[in-house]
């Protein structure tokens, strides 16, 4: 073992895993308030021991949220909280001079977190506590394998790299306020590698999701007389399952996750208004439309059946006549990108720094959708640990350093052998 990962980065870690920062889009009440501002104020700070310089270090214009694919739920919180966005800013390094992206590598990692804050825990051999995989630890080997890289001359003096600490991936935020801005002001690079859990697989993909947002809003009715009012409870009910049999496989490469529904919670009462939401990822932009089509179509043919099936029923005639009219399909995202990438200059060097090939694994949504179609660059999703083995997302997530340590290394090899080989790289990926 190289041990790059020293006592200064386990120290770092722990202390990133001790400030919280959840994202507000998903904190619950017992989550403490996020010191995300402080967290990146310690980042720049051990990366600038490696060369680094900070770029920026700030939140993003209002007006990135008035973009197309900004979920509702994100305009909704900034329209509730005025510091909603100065609250979550991004920060970018750089070491070296500004290129241009042929002779630039550009990480992206974020450091917002999940719900869940628990105190953190270093055994000698693993790490635990929110952040740890996802994606604090990640994010402190970058540092790294950065500093190690930093150490050979052609890095810095022929190839930039940028790094990218952003808020806003987690909660359902996609990076619409975090990442794109940065990416669609050119920060990015030749090669352009976002950390993630991925068991150091270098995953070329990415998958997009929408969530479709089916809304009854009729009148409430005693139970003495269920007739009087629309029950809700019975038409997303029946939505629910109609559009579970008709969307499964309807889209080959597609998922559908038929999530929360919810009317009320007492008995004695018909419920006249509800939710049903719907999760739905896909591995290409264009399979996406057309899911978004098929979901649209299932929802009228839906309510189409529940008129005829309780139109001459007793207590749901008023329900069944007034379905389509009381029944809104909106959606809280969509029309965001999925990220499908090829180049076999750029695989080639990902594997002789020791990233695993993918496979066939599809891949899962993350902030790298929105380098898709970048021009002559190759993204890729990389990084230690497994969202699900290592308990991401759940209670006890963890790190081990042994994984901390092999993705540092390959950290260091793959930007050291950029540095080699970007003189020769193709100007262009092949078609």
């Amino acid at each position: 073992m190289s041990d790059l990962f020293t006592g200064r980065h386990r120290e770092l870690l722990l202390d990133l895993l001790r400030l919280p920062s959840v994202n507000p889009l998903d904190a619950g009440p017992d989550d403490p308030p996020s010191r995300l501002p402080e967290i990146l104020q310690r980042y720049a700070t051990t990366a600038a021991e490696a060369g680094f310089r900070t770029v920026r270090l700030g939140s993003p214009p209002a007006a990135c949220l008035d973009r197309p694919g900004v979920p509702s739920t994100v305009r909704r919180a900034a329209a509730r909280d005025p510091r909603f966005l100065a609250d979550q800013p991004s920060l970018l390094l750089r070491l070296g001079p500004e290129r241009p992206p042929a002779h630039t590598v550009m990480f992206n990692v974020h450091l917002d977190t999940v719900a869940g804050y628990t105190p953190p825990a270093f055994d000698g051999a693993r790490f635990t506590g929110r952040g740890a995989v996802d994606a604090k630890g990640p994010a402190v080997a970058l540092l790294a394998g950065l500093r190690a890289a930093a150490s050979h001359p052609p890095v810095g003096r022929d190839v930039t790299v940028l790094l990218q600490a952003v808020a806003g991936e987690e909660g359902g935020a996609l990076g619409t306020y975090g990442t794109r801005p940065l990416l669609e002001a050119g920060h990015h690079g030749r090669l352009n590698v976002f950390c993630e859990p991925t068991g150091l697989r270098a995953l070329p993909r990415a998958t997009a999701a929408m969530t479709a947002r089916i809304t009854v809003a009729g009148e409430d009715a005693v139970d003495d007389h269920p007739d009087a009012g629309h029950n809700a409870t019975v038409l997303l009910g029946f939505l629910s399952q109609h559009l579970a049999a008709r969307l499964d496989g309807a889209v080959p490469g597609t998922r559908v996750c038929v999530a929360g529904l919810h009317t009320g919670r007492t008995h004695n009462r018909v419920h006249g208004t509800g939710t049903l939401l719907m999760n739905l990822s896909y591995r290409r932009t264009a399979d996406g439309d057309r899911l978004k089509t098929e979901v649209t179509q299932h929802v009228a043919d839906g309510l189409r059946r529940f008129t005829e099936l309780f139109a001459h029923t007793r207590e749901f005639t008023r329900t069944a006549r007034d379905a389509a009219r009381i029944t809104r399909l909106g959606w809280d995202k969509h029309s965001l990108p999925a990220l499908d990438d090829a180049d076999p200059w750029a695989e080639e060097l990902l594997a002789r720094a020791g990233a695993r090939p993918a496979a066939g694994d599809p891949g899962f949504t993350c902030d790298a959708i929105w380098a898709a179609g970048l021009d002559d660059a190759f993204t890729t999703v990389l990084g230690p640990g497994c969202l699900a083995a290592n308990r991401a997302h759940a209670p006890g997530e963890f790190v081990d350093l042994a994984d901390l340590e092999e993705f540092a290394g390959v950290v260091r090899r793959l930007v050291t052998f950029f540095a080699e080989a970007v003189p020769t790289a193709p100007a262009q990926r092949p078609p």
